[in-house]
Formats: C-alpha cells, sequence, structure tokens
C-alpha cells in the first residue's frame, strides 16, 4: 500500500532547504520534501518503503512521485547533526547501531524487480555484501528529540558494510586533519562498538575509511577535469582541498586506530 503524504495546508508556501549540492534544489511544502526526480529514484523509493515496512525510523518515508513529477518524501523537522555539538562517545555508538541496522535489513532485501534495478552510486565498490546509504555524514543526520533520521537517499546502493561505516567515521568521529589522532582512535572505537563489529570488520575498518574518501577526492578531481555535473562545481567551489588531505590523515594515521580497534 503507498503511504499517503499529508495534505499541505491552505497557507504552506515552498521553502528552500539546505543542502541539495548534488541533486538540485530541495523544497519543503508542509510534512512533504520535494526534490528532483532522477533515474535511480524509482529504486530508491522501493528501498525506503521496505526500511518503513520493517520499522526502520532512521529514514523518512517515502511517498512516491508527486503529479507534478518530484519525488515526494516526508519532512524530517529537527536540526542537522553538523550544525551542533560533535557526538558524544555514546551518541557515536548509537549512530553506528543505526548502520548496523540498516545494513541488517538490506542484508535480505530484494527488488520489485531486480533486472529493472537501477542505483546511482557515486563511489562504486566492487564489492556488494548489501545496500547502503552512502552518504552517512553530520549533513545528511537530523535530530529531533530522540529520532534520528538519516536523509538524502538519493546515492543508495551497493556497497559494503564497512564503507558505509568508515565514510561514516570520517563526518562524526571526526577523522579530519588537525585532530588529535589518539582521541579520534577512541571515539572510532565507539562507533565500531555500536555497530558491533567483529574482529575481522575492524581490521577492515581503517582501510574502508580510507578508499571512500580518497575515492571521494579523486571523483571531484575527475570532475573538475572533465566537467562532470555535480563533481566539477563542487570541485570549483574548493571541496577537493579537504577530501585529499583527509584521505592523506587516515593513511597516516591507520596502524594507531587498527590498534585501538583491536585492543
Amino acid at each position: 500500500m503507498t503511504p499517503t503524504p499529508p495534505p499541505p495546508r491552505r497557507d504552506a508556501e515552498a521553502e528552500v532547504l539546505h543542502g541539495g549540492n548534488t541533486s538540485g534544489p530541495v523544497l519543503r511544502v508542509g510534512g512533504t520534501v520535494r526534490k528532483q526526480w532522477h533515474r535511480a529514484a524509482p529504486s530508491v523509493v522501493h528501498l525506503l518503503r521496505h526500511l518503513e515496512k520493517h520499522g526502520y525510523e532512521a529514514a523518512p518515508r517515502s511517498y512516491g512521485r508527486s503529479l507534478t513529477g518530484d519525488q515526494l518524501l516526508e519532512y524530517v523537522p529537527g536540526t542537522l547533526a553538523d550544525q551542533g555539538p560533535p557526538l558524544t562517545a555514546a551518541e557515536l555508538r548509537r549512530l553506528g547501531g543505526l548502520l548496523r541496522r540498516l545494513h541488517d535489513l538490506t542484508a535480505s532485501y530484494r527488488p520489485r524487480h531486480p533486472q529493472q534495478a537501477v542505483w546511482d552510486v557515486p563511489i562504486p565498490d566492487p564489492r556488494e555484501e548489501v545496500l547502503c546509504h552512502n552518504d552517512p555524514a553530520p549533513w545528511n543526520l537530523v535530530r529531533d528529540g530522540d529520532r534520528w533520521v538519516f536523509i538524502d537517499w538519493d546515492g543508495a546502493g551497493p556497497g559494503t558494510r564497512m564503507g558505509d561505516l568508515g565514510y561514516a567515521a570520517h563526518g562524526f568521529v571526526p577523522l579530519h586533519p588537525g585532530g588529535d589522532p589518539h582521541a579520534q582512535a577512541a571515539r572510532l572505537r565507539a562507533l565500531a562498538d555500536g555497530y558491533g563489529c567483529d574482529r575481522a570488520q575492524r581490521e577492515e575498518l581503517p582501510d574502508a575509511a580510507h578508499h571512500r574518501v580518497r575515492g571521494m577526492y579523486d571523483l571531484l578531481v575527475e570532475g573538475g577535469r572533465t566537467g562532470r555535473a555535480p563533481w566539477a562545481d563542487l570541485y570549483a567551489r574548493g571541496h577537493a582541498d579537504h577530501w585529499g588531505p583527509a584521505a592523506d590523515h587516515i593513511a597516516r594515521h591507520r596502524a594507531l586506530w587498527l590498534e585501538a580497534l583491536l585492543s
């Protein structure tokens, strides 16, 4: 059964929401969010409805396609995590748990028409363990009291558990240059503990984080070289200046973080 979106108030006006770096304008109208329909949208809609069916609260409800041809999603009130203080160790464990439940739910997910499933994964991984969010970052986590919701599922698709968790570690620990590597080690350990990583996953996590962060840098540089949208615009705005040094930082402290994860 297709969820029915809440009717907009008579006085509801379109409000441009923060974000939309890669997906075009994002508008709020009443209790809904409207954004551009794209080639992977049918697959994303079906995935979000699967998550809703199984009680996964960290994703917005999908209402399908609007009469004007846009994606129609639940509007989730709250504050983006990148607009607040860094997550505490307890909150990092909670975040790890949310990603674990997501991956466990998608491990057994099957598209309605597998041969027609289309995904738009920015940084493809040769291994395809589960369906991932692929951009679980502070700018995509809305917190409203006790409810935490990942938004912007346009890049969802096949990937690896540790690739998704490693990308989250980059943004939420965060694994950024200039931070204390020892403090980052403890926070990375909290995230992995919350996920319930086994030994093999802990051994994989630092390299998976590096793969994803270096992959983002390479994507931006290639976009700048070829003019491919939207990466060319992000490259021109200086985004690669962060991702390249961040990848170097992760590679430099891999041994320290691996020791903390396995201790």
